[in-house]
């Protein structure tokens, strides 16, 4: 099959790499079929529904964070991190030596995507390169030691994927001296509609893996982009859809699938994406379903306590949806109580089935508490 996408060339240094034609390319253009517009029409739709929705929720606020967490556990697992939503919202709530954890790896993706939500909202945000430089560098300045990425600049030397050097490697992205015209075309592109909205959001993150333009971190910066992407062109009103978790969920299938994009075979990878799409969005379309129905049970449920207890305990359950785990000093300090009186607080929540026990107090390290129903709506898959 012949590669649309660019052609192998062999470096003086004596390996192989693939030198990337202009993009997009009319081939690109041609390889797309009316079957799959007709499947992105439909992934488009999801999206909007999905925007509607959340948009809706009461507090959305609080409740995007737990979308947001589910994502970035999803993707730090993809590259190799061992920690859960569950281990990151732990760390969150009483954080450990950072070096010690790789839930660390998680809070760094979400500061990222916190960052770039806050750039997106500004009136002369410029959708850029150097805005992918600035996620690069939030996401791996500072992170964990084994990481040598030279945080938010683009490489100067070969990288590859897969064997032990270039001449071995799976993969050769383009050379770092041919690497800027591919970038410009990828930043052009990502102001330029192509295909339709869905179908040129997956060919951008193919197209960043492809150039991998980072030595560390290509992966989580490419999924990223998705997310901005979509929300800077109006497709997504919120980062509410967790890709992420279904490359996790088909991990072989998308490094497959990325594999065939490299090699010029776009059609697969293209499929696989817009599915992606489409079952994410019908999930989280549902769990934000399950968040109005839990939010509601718990109203009645403290609208049923005294009414000192109830008021207080309305902003703490407001404040569980963005943190569902929570330590007893944190609790403590959302009352303004003493600790004796914070602690006969949690009791009355873990006694209305709200909070539940998750990890008891040791030592200095506090008792942690948990609104496990909803966890469960984000964990459950």
């Amino acid at each position: 099959m012949k590669n649309i996408i660019g052609t192998v060339k062999n470096h003086p240094k004596g390996y192989n790499y693939l030198s990337l034609f202009p993009f997009p390319s009319e081939e690109i253009r041609k390889a797309t079929s009316v079957d799959l517009i007709q499947k992105s029409n439909y992934a488009q739709f999801l999206l909007g529904k999905l925007s509607g929705i959340t948009v809706l929720l009461p507090d959305v606020d609080y409740f995007i964070s737990s979308y947001v967490m589910k994502d970035a556990s999803s993707s730090s697992q993809i590259e190799g991190t061992k920690a859960t939503m569950i281990d990151a919202l732990e760390y969150a709530a009483d954080p450990v030596n950072k070096d010690d954890t790789d839930a660390d790896d998680i809070s760094h993706y979400i500061e990222a995507l916190n960052y770039g939500l806050k750039k997106l909202k500004e009136d002369d945000f410029p959708f850029v390169l150097r805005f992918i430089k600035e996620l690069h560098k939030k996401l791996m300045h500072k992170a964990r030691k084994t990481h040598f990425a030279d945080p938010g600049e683009f490489r100067t030397t070969q990288n590859w994927i897969g064997g032990t050097r270039p001449d071995n490697a799976s993969f050769v992205p383009p050379a770092p001296e041919e690497m800027i015209e591919p970038l410009r075309d990828m930043e052009k592109f990502m102001h330029t509609p192509m295909i339709h909205p869905i179908i040129d959001a997956g060919l951008l993150h193919a197209q960043f893996e492809t150039i991998h333009p980072f030595l560390d971190g290509n992966g989580r910066t490419g999924r990223l982009l998705i997310t901005f992407y979509l929300i800077h062109h109006k497709y997504l009103e919120l980062p509410a859809l967790f890709l992420s978790s279904y490359f996790k969920k088909h991990q072989k299938v998308y490094y497959q699938r990325l594999n065939e994009y490299h090699n010029g075979d776009i059609a697969p990878w293209l499929e696989f994406f817009v599915d992606a799409i489409t079952e994410t969005a019908q999930e989280a379309i549902e769990i934000s379903k399950k968040i109005t129905k839990l939010r509601d049970r718990d109203l009645s449920i403290i609208s049923k306590l005294s009414k000192k207890t109830s008021d207080i305990a309305l902003g703490v359950v407001q404040r569980l949806y963005k943190d569902p785990i929570v330590s007893s000093t944190t609790i403590q300090e959302w009352v303004g109580q003493t600790k004796p009186g914070a602690l006969k607080f949690i009791d009355k929540l873990v006694q209305a089935d709200i909070l539940s026990l998750h990890r008891k107090g040791e030592g200095t390290r506090p008792s942690l508490y948990a609104h496990k129903e909803y966890i469960k709506i984000f964990a459950e898959k």
